[in-house]
């Protein structure tokens, strides 16, 4: 059975709903369809579960990222290519819209996740996640 990006997605948050993989950082590379510059995925999160959804640029290119959510602790990082944790954008603190130019040529994750307190009680996000690259 071959599976769709959104389908792999929509899998590894229900692996991650179950438990059994919570607490791992879940990777889903992100194709644009051909001619187009965006894509738009819509999943779910639970707990301690975190999903970096990784997307190829060049520098000055113009990125924008934007998460819809019905849970108000849900969250979007983006990191730069080359780093493993450094944020170059922090939606805890800039809120679930980012839009800027791009500072070197790479693959960037933006990384979907629920705060730790919101994950201590396993609480659940559906979202929307938006990104475009000009």
């Amino acid at each position: 059975m071959t599976m769709t990006p959104i389908t792999r997605t929509l899998f590894a948050a229900l692996l991650g709903s179950s438990g059994a993989l919570a607490g791992d950082i879940h990777t889903e590379r992100v194709q644009f369809h051909k001619g187009a510059n965006s894509a738009t995925i819509e999943g779910r999160i639970q707990g301690d579960m975190t999903i970096d959804y990784v997307l190829g640029a060049k520098q000055g290119q113009s990125m924008n990222v934007s998460l819809s959510t019905d849970n108000g602790a849900n969250y979007f990082n983006i990191i730069a290519p080359g780093k493993e944790n450094e944020a170059m954008f922090v939606g805890a603190s800039s809120g679930n819209q980012f839009e800027g130019p791009l500072p070197a040529s790479g693959d960037y994750k933006v990384r979907v996740y629920l705060m730790r307190s919101a994950a201590r009680r396993d609480e659940i996000a559906n979202y929307r996640l938006e990104m475009i690259i000009d």
